[in-house]
């Protein structure tokens, strides 16, 4: 008797101390189970906060390799830098948004402009792009259960060529509103890539969170390289954290960004067009890389761009060769 009673008591302490309990949180990588008013609700929020990332901005890029996974590497110093970029909707169907980002880099000749990165979201996608490793990005399925409810973010290099790709739930955790992805692939950065590492890729989680005065995107990056035993699995190297933060700031020559897009915005819409084309047609894009910008044909595509911003070329006949490129580029490497 005294035994039943010491397991009643402890079963009865065990119910009530589960009961006081919060209910535990929905895993990030839950279906997401919601009343079709939420997702309409929700729908809009994310929207309003993926525009809001437009506008003005000076920019630190903050980056630093931390600990070492691998026996005897020696992590590099940490790379701080700084600028200002102009991030403009360019595109807006509703359930797509596309983002543009334009550097503005002062020089002693006046302001001269960069096609940076941009960013492509998706609301609820079937499928997304995502790097494979050396010269090969693949369309890859969202699993069913992970679309309701979720934006892809997939990011492309200056020329318009993929990046990466990955898919998310925009959500407010403790007054903070942030967007976290799976986990994505990368190739090197080009602060990487021209020093000739040992690892040849990135494996991380990207977040962008809103702030009072603009909004940052942080990187939780592992650097990875294939086993020597030619096996194909990867093999962690060192890990990496990135914090890119966007305080909104006009200061600078945001008129020359304006200029830049306003010449050659024709010019990159048929750049994305024919990229799109390719990665349609092939279910992927397969296309030699340079470390010093991105893909082989980047440095052709970004000089026609300055071309026609000089006036020194027509920008339909600048666009008909950028798709030539293109095309040739990715046939060539059986794209």
């Amino acid at each position: 008797m005294h035994r039943l009673t010491k397991t009643m008591l402890a079963s009865g302490f065990a119910a009530i101390a589960l009961a006081a309990m919060p209910a535990a949180p929905a895993l990030a990588d839950d279906p997401i189970v919601r009343s079709e008013a939420a997702d309409t609700a929700a729908f809009e929020a994310d929207r309003e906060t993926i525009l809001s990332m437009a506008g003005d901005y000076a920019v630190v890029f903050d980056m630093q390799e931390s600990t070492p996974w691998m026996e005897g590497y020696e992590p590099i110093d940490r790379k701080v830098s700084s600028g200002y970029e102009s991030v403009r909707v360019i595109e807006d169907t509703g359930e797509k948004i596309v983002l543009q980002h334009l550097l503005v880099v002062d020089t002693k000749e006046g302001p001269y402009v960069v096609k940076h990165w941009r960013q492509d979201w998706e609301y609820e996608p079937e499928a997304i792009l995502v790097f494979k490793g050396g010269d090969t990005w693949e369309m890859k399925e969202v699993p069913e259960a992970m679309r309701n409810g979720r934006w892809s973010q997939t990011v492309y290099q200056v020329d318009d060529s993929p990046r990466y790709a990955g898919w998310g739930q925009w959500e407010e955790t403790h007054g903070v509103k942030r967007w976290r992805s799976n986990w994505t692939a990368r190739p090197l950065a080009r602060r990487d890539a021209v020093r000739g590492p040992i690892y040849d890729r990135y494996v991380g989680i990207n977040r962008h969170q809103i702030t009072p005065d603009g909004w940052i995107h942080w990187q939780d990056n592992t650097k990875m390289m294939p086993a020597e035993d030619g096996s194909g699995e990867l093999v962690p190297v060192v890990q990496e954290y990135v914090l890119n933060t966007y305080e909104r700031y006009d200061g600078y020559a945001v008129s020359a960004a304006e200029e830049y897009w306003s010449k050659t915005k024709d010019y990159w819409e048929a750049i994305r067009d024919a990229w799109d084309r390719v990665a349609l047609e092939n279910g992927g894009i397969r296309i030699p890389q340079n470390p010093d910008v991105g893909t082989t044909i980047a440095g052709d595509l970004l000089k026609m761009a300055d071309a026609i911003k000089k006036g020194e070329m027509a920008s339909e006949e600048a666009s008909a060769k950028a798709v030539a490129l293109i095309e040739q580029g990715t046939a060539r490497s059986g794209g």
